[in-house]
Formats: structure tokens, sequence, C-alpha cells
């Protein structure tokens, strides 16, 4: 049985949003990382990665995001044996601005660039992958919004 966990990449003016998890989580607490959260049971639905990770945002640090896009899916298991599924998504914000608005599981908010995700020295790997790829998204976006001319 599994956790299945969304994050969503949000990327503005040139920088991702990061947020360092509370040290009150169970998981990961302190560590920097994307916004989300797991998906809750609700039976038959629809669209369950997107709303949960639409609501996880807006409760975590109060920001409405839009126009997710698929990013990567992938496992992994937690300190205390629990198996994750977690797919991130790439994000445009909607509305709102970024703050720590839930105190119990984040401390604070930063907004970094992708090199100065992919050179610090205390973010996990796991991350570093995600936004590179999230980054590649962008890239994608804009190259086909060049070919379109």
């Amino acid at each position: 049985m599994f956790i299945v966990n969304v994050e969503g990449a949000i990327h503005r003016n040139g920088k991702w949003l990061l947020i360092r998890r509370s040290h009150k989580e169970e998981h990961a607490g302190g560590m920097l990382s994307l916004v989300g959260g797991k998906c809750e049971l609700e039976g038959n639905s629809i669209d369950i990665l997107e709303r949960t990770l639409q609501r996880e945002v807006f409760e975590e640090v109060g920001l409405e995001v839009k126009e997710l896009t698929y990013v990567n899916s992938s496992s992994f298991v937690t300190d205390s044996g629990v198996n994750v599924i977690d797919v991130v998504f790439f994000c445009h914000q909607a509305s709102g601005e970024a703050y720590a608005k839930s105190s119990d599981e984040v401390d604070e908010v930063l907004w970094l660039s992708t090199s100065e995700i992919l050179s610090h020295q205390g973010i996990p790997e796991y991350l570093k992958v995600n936004i590179t790829l999230a980054h590649q998204t962008i890239d994608n976006s804009m190259n086909l919004k060049g070919g379109c001319k």
C-alpha cells in the first residue's frame, strides 16, 4: 500500500518556490522541499492529484496555482517505513503571495534560482532532479512558443 503525495514546482521571475519543512513534520522535518502533500481518500473522483496539489499549496503557503503540467513521478520509503508515490507538477502562480501559512508544516518560504538550488549543499539530490526536470518543462514551453511565431 502506498501514500500518494503531490508536489508543485512553482516558478516566478526566474526562481523556484521552496519551503523549509517544519521541524514538527514526521518526514524530512527541517529540510528544503517543494510545496505539496498527500492525497486524501475521496472514493470515486476525478483530478484528485491536481485538486490535492491546489489545496495543499493554498493551505501551506497561501498561493493559488493553475495550469499544472506533469513533471515526473518517483517512489520512496520514509524513515518510518511508509511507502510513498510522489508526483511532481510544474505550476503557474494564479494569485497570492507565498508565506509560511501553516506553521505546523512550513517554517520558511524561499525563492531560489535553478543554479542556486543545484549548487546548494543542503538540498537533497531528488529535489535537484525534480527542479532540473521542471526547468526543462519551461525550456520546452519556450521552444514551442518560439516555433509558433
